[in-house]
């Protein structure tokens, strides 16, 4: 089956994993809080930054590498961290590890995944990331830390843009709870999924496994309110001190909106900034990612990461001209997985791929890096 001529785009992905996944289980995945304006901005504001097409430039070959923490990586983009990531598609993590690892790209691991950083020790390849929502114990913080290293995670990834749950209205309505109680109205959902139902049947319940080697097998909580909050702080500026003391490697801090903490960021030692509104997941008037992006890339000499409503290359390219040095998806890895199975990081990343050459071709870039001097100034 020639894949390309079925899924030609993200969204026919996104549609083919609506019809595969439960419903609750989409409405954990797609939803966002409130009334989603958040998202809707996200998606609205990328769509806004124009780039001038340029001709005469003869045959381009587009060169698609990205330079981070001083490795020449192939594609600049990279597997977001999902929380419960198994859920929506049965053996998710172990999936997307081995497809980051094939094509040479990060693979971000939540603290709140449905498998351990033990569980990937096999799967992971040269640019594993463990994303971690900060535990207020320090005993807890150094064990979870040294379990991340001992499996091979290189990058800690702090999230600090949930001090406390968001409501995610969709969400709840949908019957969620953690680790998923399967009441008649659920299983009636799953009842018209087989394929994900027969590989949650094959591997179990997910459950927060990580979590609940600290807290115990809590049931019965709202998926808004896990068992993951039983465990956490919000993060200050003397926790993030005390977290770049504890590892010794590269250490990105998820979550930045404003260019002074970037900036304060820059002097604490921190070795990449993310910018992300959590996907439109925690609070819903916040600005699209796109939008703070020229402020924080102006406030820091660091790497700059971004999320938040990316769809394809033509994104990608778009934030690279406003100066961000890589790109992280969460979302559309997991609509590759709804649709196509363990087949389909692999097609998205194709996508991703091809889409990035057809737009360099369009405006003559043989490098990413001249993105930035096609930008069209906003009126």
């Amino acid at each position: 089956m020639d894949l390309h001529s079925r899924y030609p785009a993200l969204g026919d992905l996104r549609a083919r994993a609506r019809r595969r996944i439960p419903h609750f289980v989409w409405e954990y995945l797609d939803s966002g809080t409130g009334s989603e304006a958040t998202t809707a901005r996200n998606r609205s504001k990328l769509d806004e930054v124009l780039l001038m097409p340029s001709a005469l430039h003869g045959e381009v070959a587009p060169d698609l590498s990205a330079q981070l923490f001083g490795h020449t990586l192939p594609l600049p983009f990279g597997i977001a961290p999902l929380g419960m990531s198994g859920m929506i598609w049965p053996g998710a993590e172990h999936l997307l590890a081995r497809a980051a690892a094939q094509a040479g790209i990060p693979y971000c691991l939540s603290t709140v995944a449905t498998r351990t950083p033990a569980d990937l020790k096999g799967d992971l390849g040269d640019h594993a990331w463990f994303q971690m929502y900060p535990p207020r114990d320090p005993d807890i913080r150094k064990d979870m830390l040294q379990k991340a290293r001992d499996a091979g995670f290189g990058v800690l990834v702090l999230t600090v843009d949930v001090p406390v749950p968001s409501r995610r209205e969709r969400q709840v309505r949908s019957g969620l709870t953690t680790p998923p109680k399967l009441t008649p109205r659920l299983l009636a959902q799953v009842a018209c999924r087989p394929a994900w139902a027969l590989g949650i049947a094959q591997r179990g319940m997910p459950r927060m496994k990580l979590i609940d080697e600290y807290a115990g097998n809590v049931s019965g909580l709202p998926s808004t309110k896990h068992a993951g909050y039983l465990l956490r702080t919000a993060p200050d500026w003397n926790y993030l001190r005390w977290l770049r003391e504890a590892w010794d490697g590269p250490m990105i801090v998820k979550g930045v909106m404003e260019a002074r903490d970037a900036k304060r960021l820059d002097s604490e030692g921190v070795d990449a900034v993310w910018i992300s509104n959590h996907a439109g997941r925690q609070f819903d008037a916040a600005p699209a990612t796109i939008e703070v992006l020229p402020a924080i890339r102006a406030a820091t000499s660091k790497p700059v990461l971004i999320d938040g409503g990316f769809e394809g290359g033509l994104d990608i390219l778009r934030a690279i001209a406003l100066g961000a040095d890589f790109v992280m998806m969460g979302r559309p890895w997991h609509y590759a997985l709804g649709a196509l199975g363990a087949d389909g990081p692999a097609h998205l990343c194709e996508i991703l791929s091809l889409d990035l050459q057809a737009n360099m071709g369009q405006l003559g870039l043989s490098a990413l890096s001249g993105a930035r001097g096609r930008m069209i100034p906003a009126p």
